[in-house]
């Protein structure tokens, strides 16, 4: 029993190692390409800052190498962003990518006969190249700018086809917003089926109006009930009215 405890122990010992080396090899190739990046970035902003000092200090064959270098990697650098970025959103341009590198083999190639050309000592005969070699840069700039304008034009009419169904989809809703029915609460003397009150109930306050309260719904003396009449206003009285005085005699 405790030999098998002893025995997982060990695998388990044994497990960990191996996951602790496996994650610090993966660490230390990450890193690595962290640095190789970094070293490449750098590397590409100096070559980049010596071309552009160079064709704009120096004349002649030396500084036209310098210009149709420059052109080159600043073209095809821009067009591999513009595509790499978009392709993550437009399966599309996966056809355009794979072109491009096909195109990039001609410029990596021309970029490298440039490369050699600015140590070569004979300059009248590079003088005697530049002609084909800046027919050649322009063709390869010409189409990587192509697919890098193609690639921007078509994510910005995407971009406003979703924009102008958006606004749409907005103008209709804030239509459905404004289009609302005003009801007010209906009266009751408007309403059908519905009895005005006031007036019985006005009519009952009144004294001598009730049944067996005033003197012209009493019956008459024959036993039969008087006209209807309107009441004499001497027997109506009103809690505001002042008491009558009486009537002087001389």
């Amino acid at each position: 029993m405790e030999a098998a405890i002893i025995t997982i122990m060990a695998l388990l010992f044994l497990s960990f190692v191996a996951l602790g080396v496996y994650a610090t090899v993966k660490a230390v190739k990450a890193a690595k390409r962290g640095v190789d990046r970094t070293i490449d970035q750098a590397r590409r902003t100096v070559e980049d800052t010596t071309l552009r000092a160079k064709s704009f200090g120096q004349a002649g064959t030396a500084g036209e190498l310098a210009r149709l270098r420059l052109s080159l990697r600043t073209s095809m650098r821009a067009t591999q962003e513009a595509l790499q970025a978009g392709v993550g959103e437009d399966a599309s341009l996966r056809e355009s990518l794979e072109l491009f590198h096909r195109l990039s083999a001609h410029g990596l190639e021309l970029d490298e006969d440039l490369k050699r050309l600015e140590r070569e000592p004979d300059r009248a005969w590079v003088a005697g190249q530049l002609a084909d070699l800046t027919a050649r840069t322009e063709r390869i700039t010409s189409s990587a700018d192509a697919l890098r304008r193609a690639a921007r034009e078509r994510a910005l009419r995407f971009a406003e086809d979703d924009l102008s169904s958006l606004s749409a989809q907005i103008d209709v809703e804030a239509g459905a917003l404004r289009h609302w029915t005003t009801t007010g609460p209906e009266t009751s003397a408007g309403t059908p089926g519905t009895t005005d009150t006031s007036g019985t109930a006005s009519g009952s306050s009144v004294p001598g109006r009730q049944s067996g309260t005033s003197g012209s719904s009493r019956p008459a003396a024959g036993g039969e009930p008087s006209a209807i009449t309107a009441p004499d206003p001497r027997l109506t009285s009103y809690p505001w009215e002042k008491s009558a005085r009486p009537e002087t005699t001389t």
